[in-house]
């Protein structure tokens, strides 16, 4: 079924869709085709022979030149808004400086807190506009940004205040997650469970009454919270309407993974160190995988997230930027494509997956973003490239030539 072609708004002719509907088995190639918009929805797309007869006076015609379309790519994991910098702790890392030594100089996440707590909200959204910039440019038309570096009832709100604002100033879907239990702020120091409940029976609460998330997210590690305060924020969540994620298995495993798929969590993030149980109980509660390879990359980790067992269980992977000051100050999708086959052994299927229709699922918007089908959202990137495996092959040289966002050409 097709929408009549005398409402079509915008057609594609001249190119070629990777369509990304069979998960990331491989492209869904379609060559040789053609793709048409209404109302900011898909509502037709195959082969150019095989398009209906149309009228070129009311349709916008945009000849691809024999580029490739794919879905707007989606950055399902960052830290876009934050205070300050942490350039001089990544010296003092080269240096020979120890994390322990960094954090008695005043480093480490508490000095973001810091900054972050002292910055406006003017000058949030100053600092954090030209990254969000960046990733729209390289064709991302979806992305989530957390809070977790104000640590107090006011400073969060104002985090995710700035993340709605950045969804106002671009043509960008923004889908804002509250990270309260990101880190100890130093005012409960050897309080962690005090803390623990002001997030629970305060912020989210507050979050979820003026909507101010779509979801909740723990950093549940040794550095961070354990299991228990980490079941103490889902059932908050949930008892508030909000789905949850988690921050999980990266330094250590503590069985966050299985915790969280109790709760029907959207995703468990970072994962090096995810064992086989974890893995099925992802399976069976229908969680994403989402890897980090910036992170993996700046920290120089040694423990590879287990990519074989997660595509023996067929559990979706999907990559992002990670995007923060302290640990994956990268502010670019089309790397982490690169980072994802090179590091982590993805294919270029795989790693496209991770950025469309994977990274959707991450978000909870799988029946709507991250793939080109019928009566999804028309967001669509158009590529000067050969083939598809060109957007993970070669990084420095952008080839995006054309960016649709909900129906309308935006780059």
């Amino acid at each position: 079924m097709t929408i009549e072609t005398r409402i079509w708004q915008t057609l594609f002719i001249n190119v070629n869709l990777v369509t990304m509907t069979n998960g990331s088995q491989n492209y869904a190639e379609i060559t040789s085709g053609a793709l048409a918009i209404s109302d900011g929805k898909i509502v037709w797309l195959g082969e150019q022979a095989e398009l209906p007869t149309y009228d070129t006076s009311n349709i916008d015609v945009i000849d691809g030149k024999g580029g490739w379309l794919t879905p707007g790519l989606i950055d399902c994991h960052t830290h876009l808004v934050y205070g300050g910098s942490r350039a001089n702790e990544f010296e003092m890392r080269l240096q020979g400086k120890s994390y322990e030594e960094i954090a008695q100089a005043g480093g480490g996440i508490i000095s973001t807190v810091k900054a972050t707590r002292l910055a406006s909200e003017q000058e949030l959204f100053d600092s954090a506009l030209p990254r969000l910039d960046a990733l729209h440019k390289q064709g991302v038309t979806t992305i989530e940004i957390k809070s977790g570096y104000g640590l107090d009832t006011i400073n969060e709100v104002k985090m995710l205040s700035v993340a709605e604002q950045l969804s106002n100033a671009l043509p960008v879907t923004v889908k804002r997650t509250f990270l309260g239990a990101h880190a100890l702020p130093i005012e409960y120091k050897e309080k962690p469970q005090d803390y623990i409940n002001l997030v629970c029976d305060e912020m989210i609460p507050l979050v979820a009454e003026q909507k101010l998330a779509d979801s909740v997210d723990v950093f549940c590690e040794g550095v961070g919270f354990n299991l228990s305060q980490t079941k103490q924020v889902f059932k908050s969540a949930k008892q508030y309407g909000l789905s949850v994620k988690v921050h999980a298995e990266q330094l250590s495993n503590l069985g966050a993974t299985e915790l969280a798929a109790t709760y029907n969590a959207l995703s468990s993030d970072h994962i090096e160190f995810l064992d086989e149980a974890g893995i099925k109980a992802m399976k069976h509660s229908g969680m994403t995988a989402v890897l980090l390879p910036g992170a993996f990359y700046f920290l120089r980790e040694t423990q590879l997230p287990p990519t074989d067992l997660l595509r023996q269980y067929d559990v979706p992977m999907a990559l992002a930027t990670d995007a923060n000051p302290g640990t994956s100050p990268i502010h670019n999708i089309q790397l982490m494509l690169n980072m994802g086959c090179t590091l982590f052994r993805l294919t270029p299927a795989e790693a496209i997956a991770g950025v469309t229709c994977h990274a959707a699922k991450a978000l909870g918007l799988s029946d709507c973003k991250g793939q080109l089908a019928l009566g999804f959202d028309a967001d669509i990137a158009l590529w000067n490239i050969n083939q598809p495996a060109e957007l993970c092959y070669q990084f420095g040289v952008n080839p995006l030539v054309t960016l649709i966002q909900n129906g309308k050409q935006v780059i």
